[in-house]
């Protein structure tokens, strides 16, 4: 994806149009989820009181060990699963049903092998009723962010897994949704691809000032995205730290090194994550 123009230097998170600060977009206060153990004969906690704060126009990622429960707090955030205790609010209003104000990006693009590229982009707009003239015009601006203008009648067979990503990225942000929720987006790609879709990210929600909570198990990643850092233990799930990264941007995702910087804040997250992938020691609960 080649953009034109340079991207823009990101608001700070909570910043009004003079300053001033702004309600969370999204906020997690005292979450705690327990499921039914696979036989049924108990509760297994899995996230254990976890609170933190998603402002206006912030990049937020959250990194955590396998199965921690990074995917059910998108899921909680989305409206698809309440919490067993604690609030999920969205602009300060609880989120008790489905939440239509969000968009949610997958691990795999999911588009419609039946629909084309320009059909699959589209529909979202289409479900909402959006105007011939307005939809056609939102779909040429969104498929040339994203790199994909001229693609418009292929199927997804006939694209690259990257550009697939795309167009699911493309999907989203097409009806403008209030927050962009992701999870773990481009797990799936190769190493090449992936530098080229975290670029693109960094680009595209730094021009759109979009409001994401990103899901990655990967701590480069997530520094190099992100403007702040929500790192998770393991089970039972507790917040470990929510780091400030302030790095500048644009940031060099291919060299990530050679970003001032990135050296000593990837060190100081490392030695706080260290811990939670390490295997538990003996009498350790599991």
């Amino acid at each position: 994806m080649v953009l034109s123009s340079p991207p823009l230097r990101r608001r700070g998170p909570g910043d009004g149009p003079g300053g001033e600060a702004r309600l969370p977009v999204l906020e997690f206060e005292a979450i705690v989820q327990d499921f039914r153990t696979p036989q049924g004969e108990g509760v297994r906690r899995v996230l254990d009181g976890i609170s933190f704060a998603v402002q206006p126009g912030q990049f937020t990622a959250v990194v955590g060990p396998s199965g921690c429960g990074k995917s059910t707090l998108l899921h909680m955030a989305a409206g698809l699963l309440a919490p067993s205790a604690g609030a999920v609010r969205h602009g300060g209003v609880p989120v008790a049903s489905i939440n239509r104000a969000v968009g949610f990006v997958p691990q795999q693009a999911q588009l419609l092998p039946w629909k084309t590229l320009r059909e699959n982009v589209e529909l979202p707009l289409l479900l909402r009723r959006v105007p011939a003239a307005e939809r056609a015009q939102r779909l040429g601006e969104m498929l040339a962010a994203v790199g994909l203008a001229g693609f418009e009648d292929h199927y997804p067979h006939q694209l690259s897994g990257g550009m697939q990503k795309r167009a699911s990225i493309a999907r989203t942000l097409i009806y403008r949704p209030d927050v962009v929720l992701m999870d773990e987006p481009f797990g799936a790609l190769d190493a090449q691809t992936r530098m080229v879709m975290q670029n693109d990210l960094q680009t595209l929600a730094s021009r759109q000032q979009t409001t994401i909570l990103f899901v990655t198990h990967d701590l480069t990643e997530a520094i190099l995205l992100a403007d702040n850092v929500v790192l998770l233990s393991r089970q039972p799930t507790r917040l470990k730290a929510d780091i400030a990264i302030p790095l500048e941007r644009p940031r060099n995702v291919f060299q990530p090194f050679h970003t001032k910087g990135f050296a000593e804040l990837y060190d100081r997250v490392w030695s706080i994550f260290q811990a939670e992938i390490a295997p538990p020691e003996a009498g350790d609960a599991a």
